[in-house]
């Protein structure tokens, strides 16, 4: 413990010296914390592990990936661009930019060969090996360019490689990343001096930006009035948002959003593993009325996880309607009558307002019979407990989802826990020869094809009954500047927010 407290305060003056050096005109000390206010802070910095989404959005500031995605789900170059030399074979040559890790080293390519080859030893159990099981081997051409030799074609293959690059000595010294992160990204760590608060440092002007954990939206809404607080992004029920929208000293941002929620079931129970049960559940809720009522409008009805516009996306989709008298009679299929009522237990956080839409799904189901009892838990033990599978039903929202890969991580029957994400346990032998014929396709426009087959083929199966994709909101004190919503949620407008001046195009 003593050796870890000496590093974190070398690291953090050897960042803060960093910083300064990098930043024109950057003064002895950082200027005053720009403070972030959030229902969790991350709980796992090291990017191989993390699969919450606060914790994948605060490290996309720290860490640096070979590529991106554009709005529609299609790779970009971010550290590197590439070239596909055979449907086998993909060479990446690394830029100019992004190449210098928190501690002073280079990042090269044998950063990116150890990277991935620890993700891809299966030993390690890291939740990112699922996308890219099918990379054969990794081959160093020289400090700038790598190989990667795949087992099968893949076009889309660089849409995968958004996995964080870490340093290769510290990987082989078995450092602790998940205390004391080191990435290239355009945040350093600072510290985290006690569990509600966790600080980054600018590297381009050492401006510190402290995150700051408030669970409740209430509270959270009045530090942000005082002043105790400079900004914070979506978690807040509509009527505060109404609020904080009326006071002269804040501005609030919208922005269409990406982020699927959903109400997801234990399969292998023998109530909600029957497909009945869970089609009455779908015809049993009013989506449109949340929306408008409960959600300000701020939201869209989904029928698929992924949006219709991205490039893979469900098109032409008819899911659920509001149909109780189709709830009643799926009800009466299933054996269950007002003689024999339907019970189920329903999971989610003790967030004020997740708790209020869970109260509002329960008075839906309990309008054709449907009695739920609903069991809200704080967000560690809520997660944990999906994640195990000790649930019935729930409901949660996959965030910042991109790349179709989440379809195999999510549905196929060889990704059940702790392989990957399908937590509800579906065996459907359909969806995983979809899954693996659209990962087979030659072309990408055959893959939109067997997805959107996918897409079909589970809102008909009903593992997950689809929401809605969630609108962002970004609510920040009149002085700050410089922040632009992402469709997926994520923080990078923090690489350019300020305090001071006025907004620009009518955004903080």
């Amino acid at each position: 413990m003593r050796e870890y407290g000496l590093f974190r305060r070398l690291l953090r003056l050897g960042v803060f010296a960093l910083a300064c050096l990098s930043a024109a005109g950057c003064t002895d000390a950082p200027g005053e914390a720009l403070r972030f206010g959030l229902a969790e802070v991350p709980s796992m910095f090291d990017p191989r592990f993390a699969t919450d989404a606060v914790s994948d959005r605060v490290n996309r500031l720290l860490y640096r990936q070979l590529t991106d995605l554009d709005e529609r789900g299609m790779p970009v170059p971010a550290l590197a661009s590439w070239q596909r030399i055979t449907p086998t074979h993909y060479r990446f040559r690394l830029g100019s930019e992004g190449r210098e890790f928190h501690d002073g080293t280079r990042l090269t390519a044998w950063d990116v060969k150890t990277t991935y080859d620890y993700v891809l030893d299966a030993a390690h159990a890291s939740p990112q090996r699922v996308a890219i099981a099918h990379v054969r081997s990794v081959e160093v051409l020289d400090e700038d360019t790598v190989d990667f030799h795949l087992e099968r074609p893949d076009p889309l293959f660089p849409a995968y490689l958004a996995i964080a690059i870490l340093p290769a000595q510290r990987i082989a010294a078995g450092h602790d990343f998940r205390r004391a992160p080191i990435g290239s990204g355009p945040f350093a760590f600072l510290d985290r001096p006690d569990d509600n608060r966790v600080r980054l440092v600018r590297r381009s002007d050492g401006q510190v930006v402290e995150f700051v954990r408030v669970p409740d939206p209430t509270m959270r809404a009045l530090k942000l009035v005082r002043g105790e607080l400079d900004m914070m992004q979506n978690d807040l029920p509509p009527e505060l948002l109404r609020y904080l929208a009326g006071r002269p000293e804040l501005r609030v941002v919208r922005g269409r959003g990406t982020n699927f929620a959903y109400l997801g079931f234990n399969l292998n129970d023998p109530v909600t593993g029957r497909r009945e049960v869970r089609q009455a559940i779908a015809h049993a809720i009013d989506r449109d009325a949340i929306i408008e009522h409960v959600l300000a409008g701020a939201a869209r009805p989904a029928d698929a996880l992924l949006p219709p516009d991205h490039w893979a996306g469900g098109k032409g989709l008819h899911g659920y309607t509001y149909a109780p008298e189709r709830a009643r009679e799926l009800l009466a299929q299933a054996g269950h009558d007002q003689n024999h009522p339907l019970r189920l237990t329903y999971k989610t956080s003790s967030d004020p307002f997740r708790v209020r839409l869970a109260t509002i799904l329960q008075h839906q189901l309990g309008g054709v019979g449907i009695q739920v009892e609903i069991r809200s838990f704080d967000w560690g033990t809520f997660y944990g407990d999906i994640k195990a599978g000790r649930f019935q039903m729930y409901s949660l929202a996959w965030v910042g989802v991109k790349t179709p890969d989440i379809f195999r991580y999510a549905f196929h029957s060889g990704s059940l826990p702790p392989q990957g994400a399908n937590r509800g346990g579906l065996r459907s032998a359909r969806a995983d020869r979809l899954i693996e014929r659209a990962e087979a396709a030659a072309d990408l426009e055959a893959q939109g094809e067997y997805y959107r087959q996918l897409q079909a083929h589970l809102l008909e199966e009903l593992p997950y009954v689809p929401l809605w994709y969630e609108d962002h909101v970004f609510v920040a004190r009149e002085d700050i500047a410089g922040y632009d919503l992402a469709a997926d949620g994520n923080y990078d407008g923090l690489i350019h927010v300020r305090r001071g001046g006025a907004a620009r195009g009518g955004r903080p």
